[in-house]
């Protein structure tokens, strides 16, 4: 029953959290959306210079919440791949040092097993073999989890990742940052059939089309290009209509992808994980296919989708317990496949 408190700096989300197993027992999240707003989007030293200035605050709001103190930690963790490197310094410096003075084992956590891991939080029984859709503004895969932490990825975007193409599509229709809260929202008042636009299908050597692959290039082009055709015939542009439009056409490649890999692989359990897991139109979608193939899907709740410690910890308190830890000189990675993941502990 390890007791983790984790830090999570790895894009413009300061977060500390301490998870009991698969039970949260604080998380703390001090948001940067106001400083990166004003840019259309993250800027990597504004970032970095903010986790600066928050760190100690979160973690010691943590431990107030959870009402604990160093004793009654086990490991502390810090995510170190992939994300903005400057950022995820600021994280592993301070958990490396929290974890030399007062003697506590480190881990070092891939962000996106955290991103798995929030379906842990979610449903405590929740055990592999099951498929994940991780969806969020750097990652677009769809991962099979395997028993002891085993993961393997089965399909990806090729370009944009779904939460890019939500905040360059929301840019064009100056719908603001981010932009999968904003097109969500005036999304709920357009058509989500008024405009045919492209799914982004990969094309294979052979001929014929990747199953799990996709592409979302395409489709932020085809909607400036709709964009820059309305406002030439017409003067005027329904964003409503084509944010809706463009949302539909999201949820729906995404659902169909992640249903056809689901039944391929035999997996009746899919959960999703990410910042687009909070998208209503992907629920509806993908709720509904799972439904009608007799499969059960795991949203985790929205403060959990976007980048939280809580997630972390939940992460780390899974490899603690199969006696895993992260040597002291482990660094930061701004890449890393998630089949990595061994290289960063002693077993």
């Amino acid at each position: 029953m390890a007791t983790v408190l984790a830090i999570e700096t790895s894009c413009d989300e300061t977060a500390a959290a301490i998870v009991k197993n698969r039970e949260v027992l604080s998380n703390t999240v001090a948001s940067q959306i106001a400083a990166h707003q004003q840019y259309g989007g993250v800027v990597p030293e504004v970032a970095s210079r903010e986790h600066l200035e928050t760190i100690n605050y979160v973690v010691a709001s943590a431990l107030e919440q959870a009402g604990l103190d160093w004793s009654d930690i086990d490991g502390i963790a810090a995510t170190v791949a992939p994300g903005l490197v400057g950022a995820l310094l600021v994280g592993l410096s301070a958990a490396k040092t929290l974890a030399i003075v007062h003697g506590k084992p480190f881990l070092g956590i891939h962000h996106l097993e955290g991103h798995i891991a929030a379906s842990y939080l979610t449903d405590p029984d929740l055990q592999p073999p099951f498929l994940c859709l991780l969806v969020s503004g750097g990652h677009t895969s769809m991962i099979a989890v395997g028993d002891g932490g085993s993961y393997e990825t089965l399909g990806q975007t090729r370009d944009d990742a779904a939460g890019e193409a939500f905040d360059k599509v929301a840019r064009l229709l100056n719908l603001g940052y981010p932009g999968g809260p904003a097109i969500d929202k005036i999304a709920k008042q357009g058509n989500g059939n008024a405009f045919a636009l492209p799914e982004g299908k990969i094309s294979l050597p052979g001929g014929g089309y990747h199953p799990y692959d996709c592409s979302f290039s395409g489709l932020k082009t085809a909607v400036l290009r709709l964009v820059q055709k309305l406002e030439a015939e017409t003067g005027a542009v329904p964003v409503s209509d084509i944010a809706a439009s463009f949302q539909e056409t999201v949820a729906r490649t995404l659902t169909k992808r992640t249903i056809a890999c689901a039944k391929d692989l035999g997996l009746n359990t899919i959960v999703v994980g990410g910042g687009v897991a909070a998208n209503s139109s992907l629920r509806q979608h993908l709720q509904q296919a799972a439904s009608q193939s007799s499969r059960r899907v795991i949203f985790p709740p929205l403060k959990f989708c976007t980048d939280n410690a809580a997630m972390i910890a939940c992460a780390a308190a899974e490899h603690f317990n199969r006696g895993e830890t992260s040597p002291l000189n482990l660094s930061v990675y701004s890449r890393m496949d998630i089949c990595q993941i061994p290289l960063l502990y002693h077993h």
